[in-house]
């Protein structure tokens, strides 16, 4: 019989976003590997699109107002009823989980009852963002507590980043159960548009050509700290009427955002919400710079944010106010420019950017095929996962 692997999870396709589009490449590697994969998440928000190879136990959970499971109380709604869901059905041969760390804790006891090896597959460090949100010290001890239990009990760690890797094992993992299988996107998804155009889902045509036209795709959050490219973006308008910003994604922050927005820049600057991933695709591949951030001393600088991939496989530049991995990979690898997190800096950057050139969007779409293909990730995810598969019964 085919290794039987289950995945558990808080979100899962049709949720949009970097997790979801993670873990169902991860789902598609493995059953290219040989493997059936089960995975346990949450009930689905819109229609699903059934992979082969792969079935879903899905059950309600809690949700915010945007539809996300976030927060302590919707964590738990998906945990708690998970320990009965893990020690049912099939036994595995191993289990992947995704955060946060609760889900890992779960995963961790209920593994050991059934005696088979799981994996953490580890996008960023819970404990670290909960210091950049503002966390009350006994909030911050228990998710330290619950993520190291999480990472050391596993067979298999895997981190998407060589600094998220050095960071674990810093916190007690043997470092020969850690993986770095890299990030990415669906890069037939995010592609370069024939004639770059404004995105046709909206009712405005955006502004006329030669307008300065910039996008941010992606969750928007305390440690993104998306208000300094609002601010910087606004600094600009004089000089450049025409310009247009889009910010389309969910997260914490969106709501500051939108009134932010409607103070500086009503005209300006829109955010639409989380949007399809075509339609992101399409906005991206239509602009002369695509936005991301990350706030500098949060723990986020580990990371090597999605949105760098899905710009550049749109063959678009990256300007990245922050420190870190990400700004890291934008500076060596030529993706765009890198400034400081601040909005002067942010605006000074603006100011000089043009339409990116042919010959620039096909480099940046050649670098993106090369380093940041989700599906290539999760065949270096899936390798990692198979490693880890208890002796044959």
């Amino acid at each position: 019989m085919p290794p039987l692997v289950r995945i558990a999870t808080r979100t899962y396709p049709p949720d949009v976003g970097a997790a979801p589009f993670r873990l169902r490449a991860l789902a598609r590697a493995l059953v290219e590997a040989g493997c059936e994969v089960e995975v346990v998440t949450t009930s689905a928000t819109a229609p699903e699109t059934a992979d082969p190879g792969v079935a879903t136990r899905r059950r309600p959970v809690l949700r915010d107002a945007d539809g996300a499971v976030r927060g302590y109380v919707p964590y738990l709604s998906f945990d708690v009823p998970l320990a009965a869901r893990l020690l049912t059905g099939a036994r595995p041969d191993v289990v992947v989980h995704e955060p946060p760390p609760t889900t890992g804790v779960v995963t961790r006891v209920t593994s050991a009852l059934r005696r088979v090896p799981y994996v953490s597959y580890l996008p960023d460090v819970w404990s670290q963002g909960a210091v950049a949100a503002g966390a009350p010290a006994p909030v911050l001890r228990a998710v330290a507590l619950a993520e190291q239990a999480a990472l050391r009990g596993a067979a298999r760690v895997l981190a998407v980043t060589a600094g998220m890797a050095e960071e674990v094992v810093r916190g007690g993992v043997d470092p020969a159960r850690v993986r770095v299988v890299g990030n990415g996107v669906d890069v037939d998804v995010f592609r370069p548009a024939a004639d770059p155009a404004a995105d046709p889902a909206t009712a405005d045509p955006g502004p006329p050509a030669g307008d300065l036209r910039v996008v941010y795709s992606g969750t928007m959050s305390e440690w993104q700290g998306a208000e300094v490219l609002l601010r910087g973006f606004a600094r600009v308008l004089r000089e450049r009427p025409g310009a247009r910003l889009t910010l389309v994604g969910g997260g914490v922050d969106v709501p500051r955002l939108r009134a932010l927005a409607a103070e500086l820049a009503p005209h300006a600057i829109d955010l639409p919400g989380t949007v399809a991933p075509e339609r992101a695709a399409r906005l991206l591949a239509g602009a002369d710079l695509a936005l991301a951030s990350l706030v500098p001393g949060t723990g986020y600088d580990l990371m090597s944010p999605t949105k760098i991939y899905a710009a550049t496989a749109c063959g678009t530049p990256v300007l990245f106010a922050g420190v870190g991995t990400g700004a890291a990979v934008v500076r060596e690898h030529g993706l765009g420019v890198v400034v400081d997190h601040d909005p002067d800096a942010v605006a000074a950057a603006l100011r000089a950017a043009t339409t990116p050139d042919p010959a620039t969007r096909a480099r940046l779409r050649e670098w993106a095929l090369a380093h940041g293909s989700l599906a290539a990730a999760a065949r270096r995810a899936a390798d990692a996962v198979l490693e880890a598969l208890r002796p044959p019964r």
